[in-house]
């Protein structure tokens, strides 16, 4: 498939390291030299430096023939009008566009938008992702990471080992032993800041963090087995009254749950926009980082803080004051991947990352054939693959012990009609059957092999 992205940053750069890592045709177009050196340097990619608007840039990066172009760049209208370009000029056949502006996506997702007015196929919105990520982070409390699979029966979640957890020390395989009915699988560990895919026989030990694919039914008793309790989220402080806090209080409010949601919003016009949308939830103006204006907040009796204003130091400071202060479990938005290491030392329970789920949304739309999910882990060190396995596939008819997988590839979840089922080494895979598996970055290409999924995209 040959692609072009628009685009050298963190999100574009990211998208190109995976297409090309799949032996994809791909061209990364930026107005930034350097970020396009970057790019041709370190990916097998080519690089054309200049605006991605330009019908002649978009010749040179080879739209003639190609078959998708992604517009991630810093700018809407670039990416709009890219896309549009690309459909008018071009008729590159599939258009993805990632769109910040609120005002943009209100009119989009209405009945305002015409796709011939504006020919963008699928439209990626960080923000409603980022919300998204957060109210997931909200629900599963216990959990510094989230997401899930098989239309919800399935949920991977991420769990720190620690000292209280039953299961330390314990080889993998014996929970399967000790609990026999139990639809859990642990797919990754990362130990020291390594992140792996376990056998049986590895132990879990204190200051693990572990990636379980767990069946919807059996969320409260894995929590349970390591260490974890259920926590009702019934009041919430919500730092950064943007969009993405906005949307995160306005899903509160509309929920059954009746959380209770405080907000804290440094900017006076912004707080004032956030308390006219708002029903329930008090609006308080102030900084974040200020401990008073946190206690006034109620930041010490809170379920859950969150932080999501646009700066990392002030949600990481925010979330630290709260946590300080008492505050059970606490979320910060973090753009810069450089300070992911920081959490845990200061004692930062779940941290929501754009740009990974910007490009996990994006990686879902681009392998839309027989993959219906992909979650990017880390800074793109893992992906689960959620994929329907064809007749095609290697796989196919094939005990889960005689299948050759790589090392750093592990079965998750498998489900065969409506049932999600248990994962044991007898257990055949059939053709119809919808699988979810671990791979290493370095294994998802022949993970997409063994599964015949590489060459159906859109």
């Amino acid at each position: 498939m040959k692609v072009i992205i628009c685009g050298a940053g963190q999100v574009g750069w990211q998208i190109a390291r995976h297409l090309s890592g799949e032996r994809n045709d791909v061209t990364v177009v930026d107005n930034n030299p350097e970020l396009v050196r970057r790019a041709t340097d370190t990916l097998d990619v080519q690089g054309i430096a200049g605006f991605a608007s330009y019908p002649d840039v978009l010749e040179k990066a080879g739209a003639r023939d190609a078959d998708m172009l992604i517009a991630a760049t810093y700018s809407d209208e670039v990416n709009m009008v890219t896309c549009q370009v690309a459909h008018s000029v071009f008729e590159v056949p599939r258009k993805i566009a990632r769109l910040r502006s609120q005002s943009y996506l209100t009119a989009i997702y209405s009945d305002l938008y015409r796709r011939d007015h504006l020919p963008i196929d699928v439209v990626i919105s960080p923000e409603r992702e980022v919300a998204e990520a957060a109210l997931q982070r909200l629900a599963a409390p216990a959990a510094f990471d989230t997401e899930t699979f098989l239309d919800g029966g399935a949920q991977l979640m991420g769990l720190s080992i620690e000292e209280d957890c039953p299961v330390v020390n314990t080889p993998i395989r014996q929970l399967s032993d000790l609990f026999s009915t139990l639809r859990s699988v642990v797919v990754g560990v990362r130990r020291e800041g390594t992140l792996f895919a376990p056998e049986t026989s590895d132990q879990l030990f204190v200051g693990d963090s572990c990636y379980v694919m767990v069946h919807q039914d059996d969320i409260p008793r894995t929590l349970e087995i390591f260490g974890k309790r259920l926590r009702k989220q019934e009041r919430v402080v919500i730092v950064g009254g943007g969009n993405v806090g906005l949307a995160v209080a306005k899903h509160l409010e509309a929920g059954t749950s009746r959380v209770r949601a405080k907000m804290i919003e440094r900017k006076r016009k912004c707080a004032e926009h956030a308390a006219e949308e708002l029903e329930r939830t008090i609006v308080l103006h102030g900084d974040g980082m200020d401990g008073a204006l946190l206690a006034e907040a109620g930041a010490d009796r809170a379920d859950a803080t969150l932080c999501v204003t646009d700066d990392d130091k002030v949600n990481m400071l925010s979330a630290v004051r709260a946590k300080a202060a008492g505050c059970k479990m606490v979320i910060a938005l973090i753009n810069d991947p450089t300070l992911v290491p920081l959490m845990e030392p200061l004692g930062i329970d779940a941290y929501i990352n754009p740009r990974q789920t910007t490009v996990s949304s994006i990686l879902r739309h681009i392998r839309h054939g027989r993959v219906k999910s992909v979650y990017s882990i880390g800074d793109a060190e893992a992906e689960v693959i959620e994929a329907e396995v064809l007749s095609t596939s290697p796989i196919a008819g094939t005990k889960v012990r005689d299948i050759d997988f790589p090392e750093g590839v592990l079965i998750g979840a498998v489900r065969k009609g409506d049932k999600i089922v248990r994962i044991t080494g007898g257990l055949q895979i059939d053709e119809g059957d919808h699988i979810v598996l671990f791979a290493l970055s370095q294994d998802v290409a022949e993970v997409e092999r063994l599964l015949q999924v590489s060459i159906d995209f859109f």
